[in-house]
């Protein structure tokens, strides 16, 4: 009888050794599954992102190139010369054309050329205007606000006036006063300096890699550079907001401010633009939305435009260093000439 016990009990411990065997062998299998599985799941970084592959032979073009692909995938990219029929801007002058909905650089020349924004710098001053400003808020005009460079555009603010951030803003994009710029600028910056920063953060959000700005109204310095492409990049941005939109489109402004004693004053402020003013006429069937001018001697005379055509296709175009503004307007029609048989 015990010896019987004895076997019975030795059974029992048997099978439980054979259970838990069994068990572990399964658990083994199980973690091995799942780690198997894991690992086929991994993404294969032997070969992670790296900026250089999207950059072009020519370093000249990477504003576009080093974009990242969801990042482009809303934006017109392309080489930094793109022919369009008989098309030939002058030998200084770059410029482009960019159809928005599509996508598509349709003219090109220069793309990623360094040059000079001139007050076309003003977008820029805008868009942070509206990201960063309350246009309800009061402003008065102090001294570095007027102290510019002799011939430079001013709106005839005088120090003690005060404004609104939207008599401001509409004085910057209709007139481009300079005046206007500096006193966005230290108003939403707290200093000039540091809402220059602000563009510069800015410019790098929207992948404006040949851009540096060092003001906030673009007269020359020559470490205050952009290009084409940036430019493009800058308007795309900023002509979505409808306070942008609505600004470039005006003729004329009429700006009153209080003066430091009280009393009003009134200045007529007329926009840059020759199309807006009528004293330049587009080609038929292209409505001329608005946009931005600047001239410098070292800029040239440089105009950046939103357009669109007889379907209402909107599109930008660009141009840059011109001679003189007979030649600006000239070569912009020239552009605008396409837009409708661009289809």
């Amino acid at each position: 009888m015990k010896s019987t016990d004895k076997i019975t009990k030795a059974n029992k411990i048997l099978n439980v050794l054979i259970a838990v065997t069994a068990v572990l062998a399964v658990t083994a299998a199980a973690v091995a599954g799942v780690r198997n599985y894991s690992d086929s799941r991994k993404m294969d970084v032997s070969y992670g992102y790296q900026p250089a592959s999207y950059l072009t032979e020519d370093p000249v073009e990477k504003a576009s190139s080093a974009l990242a692909p969801a990042f482009a995938d809303s934006l017109c990219v392309g080489q930094a010369n793109v022919a369009l029929g008989e098309i030939a801007l002058a030998d200084d002058e770059k410029g482009g054309l960019f159809q928005l909905d599509d996508r598509e650089i349709l003219y090109a020349k220069g793309l990623y050329d360094r040059i000079y924004p001139a007050s076309i710098t003003k977008i820029m001053t805008s868009l942070l205007a509206i990201e960063h400003g309350t246009m309800d808020d009061v402003v008065t005009i102090q001294a570095q606000d007027v102290t510019l460079e002799e011939g430079s555009q001013m709106g005839g603010l005088q120090v003690g006036d005060v404004v609104t951030m939207d008599q401001l803003f509409h004085a910057l994009m209709v007139y481009s006063a300079n005046d206007a710029a500096m006193a966005i600028a230290r108003h939403i910056g707290g200093t000039v300096e540091q809402f220059v920063e602000m563009m510069n953060q800015e410019a790098q959000r929207l992948g404006m890699t040949g851009t540096h700005f060092v003001n906030p109204h673009g007269l020359h310095n020559d470490d205050h550079y952009t290009t084409v492409y940036d430019i493009y990049l800058m308007l795309n941005t900023a002509f979505r907001e409808q306070k942008f939109a609505q600004t470039m489109s005006l003729a004329t402004y009429t700006l009153t401010v209080t003066a430091a004693d009280g009393s009003p004053r009134t200045r007529y402020l007329p926009a840059t633009d020759k199309y807006l003013t009528g004293e330049e006429t587009a080609p038929e069937n292209v409505t001329v939305l608005g946009g931005k001018t600047g001239t410098t001697s070292q800029a040239g005379n440089c105009l950046a435009l939103v357009s669109q055509n007889a379907y209402g296709e909107p599109y930008i175009s660009i141009i840059v260093n011109a001679k003189n503004k007979t030649t600006l307007y000239s070569d912009m029609n020239t552009l605008l000439s396409q837009i409708n048989g661009a289809q």
